[in-house]
């Protein structure tokens, strides 16, 4: 088992409450994390061992000790694949904020597979013998902002962000029609489409809640620019979503049901354009944007005979 040593400092804010109180309440630190840490004494203030009630003062440094087994996932064992650069939108000790090209998926499913997001940044990492922890995922034909840990301790802080809402994650897409209403919430269960394993569907097997938030910002030709906001994360939510809703997106083969041939042509037009991302153990709050791709404004160049893409700066 690999160890990991953490040294934190602090906040003022966090001034006045107990070691347990910071490590769960603020820092967001799994109860089997802290569990370990305390019966190992493997948690030091100052350089010193003290009580779960012990009272922290901002400033203090915080000593974590992981021996390994506390995680679900210890080490990272994706290929280094060294063959392409990928944008780096962000990154500190514990994570990096990426752009995610359309094409490439986001981790490999087979053994000695590469060529995936994971095993570039793996390469990236290697020469500082660093390593990429998978947290979400975004589909194949997806771009945009994605979040890859650098250990495994702050997977779970990044997971419960996420679920929680605290971490949000928004997207362009540009869709078939003119919306009737402009705004508004998509609250329908996604499950498994029965007919075909590569999809979900609507009410589809073992279907769970999904709500997604939307905003038509532009309209051109017969086509709408949404701004999308998940609340849930499921399988293909935003592509099942506005296609459910008359809306599909443009390009997409699988829930957009128009000639085969059209699709080749285009991109997929969907984009994780913005995050607003929360920082494990200083919890500051930072709001990233990955550069939008130039086929969203080739695309309605076609459309609107040359005219520039320029709308979505304001958002």
């Amino acid at each position: 088992m690999s160890k990991y040593k953490f040294e934190r400092i602090v906040n003022a804010e966090f001034s006045g409450i107990s070691l347990r109180a910071l490590l769960s309440e603020k820092w967001l630190l799994p109860r089997k994390f802290i569990h370990f840490l305390r019966i190992r004494e493997n948690v030091k203030i100052d350089g010193k061992y003290y009580p779960m009630n012990t009272i922290v003062q901002g400033n203090q440094k915080i000593e974590l000790i992981f021996e390994g087994d506390e995680f679900r996932t210890a080490t990272s064992n994706y290929i280094v694949d060294k063959g392409r650069k990928i944008p780096i939108i962000f990154e500190n000790d514990d994570l990096l904020v990426v752009n995610k090209p359309q094409g490439i998926k986001s981790h490999p499913n087979q053994p000695y597979e590469t060529g995936t997001l994971m095993n570039y940044i793996a390469g990236y990492l290697d020469a500082r013998d660093e390593h990429p922890y998978m947290v979400h995922r975004l589909d194949m034909l997806t771009s945009g902002a994605m979040i890859v840990a650098k250990n495994p301790v702050v997977v779970p802080i990044l997971t419960r962000l996420i679920s929680t809402h605290t971490i949000k994650r928004d997207y362009l897409a540009i869709t078939e029609g003119i919306f009737d209403q402009k705004e508004g919430v998509i609250d329908l269960p996604i499950g498994k489409d029965e007919n075909d394993k590569r999809k979900r569907k609507v009410d589809g097997i073992g279907a769970l809640p999904a709500r997604t938030h939307y905003q038509v910002i532009k309209e051109f030709g017969n086509n709408s620019a949404v701004y999308l906001r998940l609340e849930t994360g499921r399988t293909h939510q935003l592509r099942v979503h506005l296609s459910a809703m008359g809306h599909p997106i443009v390009g997409d083969v699988l829930y957009n049901h128009v000639s085969k041939e059209k699709h080749m042509m285009l991109h997929v037009m969907l984009h994780g354009y913005k995050q607003k991302l929360t920082l494990p153990f200083s919890m500051r709050e930072l709001e990233l944007k990955a550069d939008i791709p130039e086929y969203f404004a080739n695309y309605e160049e076609k459309i609107k005979e040359n005219k520039k893409l320029n709308f979505y700066k304001k958002y």
